[in-house]
């Protein structure tokens, strides 16, 4: 259980993207990485916002890359520019959904505002509020019919507090200010998302937790490459993209330049870019879909991923992910040198799939990709639910993927 512990306190300490690229920097650094962008034998690491991208380069490795990109963010809700409000004596917290919440499960949990602030001096804090504010459903007894669907702009809007108590803040950002330890005046920006408070529990070999989605695979592949950097003969890469929730487009996320500039860099300094990536490979590692006893009839009848039965291969005819049967034979080759077995995710016809960085990556790069992760439960919810075992698992394919053994 230390990794699924390690795991836990990784997904604590990790509240906004920001919070989890630092957090793998800070991890990868306790472990003999650098902060820095050289390209010398060793490990280094680089933190932009919320995305990471870190490498290991043997003392003389092979002209290729071994890469696994995952992403950092999470939907929820984010403070706006102006957050206060007061309404019939509460005073709310005015927030814009963030990708595609099931917004039901956000009500009725306490909340943690989490991200970045900028200082007039242009310096920039990580921030989290702890628990502060709330989303409180509507009582069964003045709403009993049973196709209500919150609206996005006026039932989603969290209390913080009620009346005109002295104790209680004028404003979220003194809460923002305090927890930054800076004057609020000094507070000229700030990026700040929703997260459950509650820490993450394990029952029963299941996993519960928010940000599965996808800090299961960015915890994993930060493990992965731990493990595998004095084995490496290829030059490991771990991608960790901001905005997958929200399309990446952006300069931290998968569409973005981070990871290709990154890249040209090390490959200038090593062989040439062109003949390099066309010898690499890359892993997209994103969640999956377990088959829902209660929704059976939503999943492709002869593909039924299960929690707790094996890391999943993802495969779309529309290319909605990037597998093709050479990547998904490198995966499955992966998986049996780790001992590890394998599912496969193909989506009902009649049900529309959701999609990752893997084919915006691979279009971006050309370098072949596959798409794969741990199989989940009530993705894109407040709190998801994974198999202990899953993540083992996972962590034990990509190192083997990433030493090729």
């Amino acid at each position: 259980m230390d990794h699924i512990r390690d795991m836990i306190d990784f997904i604590s300490a990790s509240p906004s993207a920001f919070h989890a690229a630092r957090e793998v920097a800070e991890t990868l650094v306790s472990h003999g990485f650098v902060e820095d962008l050289s390209t010398s034998p060793g490990g280094h690491v680089y933190v932009d916002g919320g995305a990471v991208i870190a490498w290991w380069v043997p003392d003389e490795p092979n002209p290729a890359f071994r890469i696994i990109g995952s992403h950092t963010d999470s939907p929820g809700f984010m403070l706006k520019p102006q957050p206060d409000f007061k309404a019939h004596g509460f005073h709310q917290l005015a927030v814009e959904v963030y990708g595609g919440p099931i917004l039901a499960s956000w009500f009725d949990r306490e909340l943690t505002f989490a991200g970045r602030i900028v200082l007039a001096d242009g310096s920039q804090r990580l921030v989290n509020t702890g628990a502060v504010a709330r989303i409180p459903h509507l009582a069964i007894h003045l709403e009993r019919s049973s196709e209500f669907i919150p609206d996005r702009q006026v039932h989603m809007q969290p209390i913080m507090s009620v009346g005109d108590s002295e104790s209680a803040p004028e404003s979220i950002m003194d809460i923002v200010a305090e927890a930054a330890d800076v004057d609020k005046h000094y507070i000229l920006s700030h990026e700040l998302i929703s997260a459950d408070a509650a820490e993450g529990e394990v029952f029963n070999d299941l996993l519960a937790a928010g940000r599965l989605d996808n800090l299961s695979s960015v915890h994993a592949s930060m493990r992965a490459l731990i493990e595998a950097k004095e084995d490496a003969q290829d030059i490991l890469v771990m991608a960790a993209f901001n905005h997958e929730e929200v399309g990446s487009q952006s300069t931290t996320g998968a569409g973005g330049p981070l990871l290709e500039r990154i890249l040209l860099k090390i490959a200038r300094a090593w062989g040439d870019p062109m003949e390099m990536f066309a010898a690499s490979s890359l892993v997209s590692a994103d969640a999956a879909h377990s088959v829902h006893p209660n929704y059976a009839g939503k999943h492709d009848p002869t593909h039924h991923p299960l929690i707790n039965q094996g890391p999943v291969l993802k495969i779309n005819a529309n290319q909605r992910y990037a597998s093709n049967a050479v990547t998904e034979a490198m995966w499955i080759n992966a998986c049996r040198n780790a001992n590890v077995p394998v599912q496969t995710f193909v989506g009902n016809n009649a049900v529309p799939c959701g999609s990752t960085i893997g084919p915006i990556s691979a279009t971006r790069l050309g370098i072949p990709t596959v798409d794969v992760g741990v199989p989940l439960l009530s993705m894109h919810s407040a709190r998801e639910l994974a198999g202990v075992q899953d993540q083992i698992w996972f962590k034990d394919a990509l190192t083997a993927y990433l030493t090729g053994h």
